[in-house]
């Protein structure tokens, strides 16, 4: 299999990137391009072009990032053998989002274009983990490390991620490539994925604290409550004390009704299966939350390249579409796409019981 690799310098993947979140080009894109005048076409030209190459410099990221995947699985199992392993390529819209959130970012420096996560049983799993990798004598080198277990963020959310950028002396074609790995136990697996299915279905991202602020202190208390249950550092900004920690919390899950409207998002939904899904390695994932309805797109391993092609056809086909998401992944097996990604599937069964748990 021919494995992508980057087509442009990084100033024009920083240039597309600039393109992609361009004030003065979303009032003209909104038009039909088929009945624009010439500014309008020049600017969907233009967009596209920046899409294509955003989507190149992606892709080149699949390479290194099946790389760690496969030590991160090889680690993983030492340390929890019912460990569940994924990777993810970012989605368009994540991109953009995080590129306007913070304006002085460059997409070439982004770290998190490629990415793997490994859930592992326990707090005690996570460490172990992470002491593996601290502990081994991998050439590629490590970037940064956020422990958010110990220094929990505001929002809620819990988990370590490690940086590393690619290094290799036999593949010096994709070197200096980030690639973040998140590791995290099952309770702040069901918190994320649950925020973003709530941020899904009333289309704001919650996940990057941007939002209804009853949603958003729900979470960050619900975050707290998980953080007492595994005996971690406290949330910021919650209360510490168990007592009055519960009964905020219960105000919010009663005030926002949320194992109702949880248990309905994930009754609603339907999935539907295209051919070839049963034994692929790769997969892409669209939701239409308006139609209630997930599709499920599965590649051969030797298929990548037309995968992460028709990865960008669907995120362009969805882009209008209120609330849809698609997003190219990898997991071992059919059966363990929905444990990865319960959010895309709109389960919250895990995080509902957890809810239910903290507040009694």
């Amino acid at each position: 299999m021919a494995w992508a690799t980057p087509l442009n310098s990084k100033s024009a993947v920083d240039a597309a990137g600039a393109t992609l979140v361009d004030d003065s080009l979303t009032e003209i894109l909104s038009g039909d391009p088929s009945f624009g005048n010439r500014q309008t076409l020049e600017a969907w030209d233009k967009y596209d072009h920046a899409l294509q190459v955003v989507n190149n410099w992606r892709s080149s990221h699949n390479f290194p990032l099946n790389t760690f995947q496969c030590t991160l699985r090889r680690k993983a199992r030492q340390v929890d053998p019912r460990s569940l392993i994924a990777q993810r390529i970012k989605r368009i819209s994540s991109i953009e989002l995080k590129l306007r959130r913070f304006p002085s970012m460059k997409l070439a420096q982004m770290q998190d274009i490629g990415g793997c996560r490994a859930v592992v049983r326990s707090i005690r799993h996570v460490d172990g983990l992470v002491q593996r990798y601290e502990q081994s004598d991998l050439k590629h080198a490590l970037d940064h490390k956020d422990d958010y277990i110990r220094h929990p963020r505001s929002s809620g959310y819990r988990g370590v991620h490690l940086i590393y950028r690619y290094n290799s002396d036999k593949k010096e074609t994709w070197n200096g490539l980030k690639l973040e790995m998140q590791f995290r136990s099952p309770l702040q697996h069901a918190w994320a994925t649950a925020v973003e299915t709530v941020g899904t279905f009333i289309q704001q991202a919650l996940k990057s604290s941007q939002g209804e602020e009853e949603w958003l202190r729900f979470f960050a208390l619900m975050g707290g409550a998980l953080a007492l249950r595994e005996r971690t550092a406290p949330v910021p900004g919650t209360p510490t004390q168990k007592t009055a920690l519960v009964r905020e919390l219960r105000q919010y899950a009663r005030s926002l009704d949320v194992e109702r409207r949880l248990r309905t998002y994930g009754e609603a939904i339907q999935t539907t299966e295209q051919p070839g899904v049963q034994n692929a390695h790769y997969y892409i994932l669209a939701l239409d939350p308006g139609a209630q309805r997930v599709t499920v797109r599965g590649y051969p391993y030797k298929e990548l390249e037309r995968a992460s092609n028709e990865y960008l056809v669907v995120e362009k086909e969805i882009k209008s579409i209120p609330g849809a998401e698609a997003v190219l992944v990898s997991v071992e097996s059919l059966a363990s796409l929905r444990r990865a990604y319960p959010n895309y599937f709109l389960d919250t069964r895990v995080f509902i019981d957890a809810v239910k748990r903290a507040i009694g």
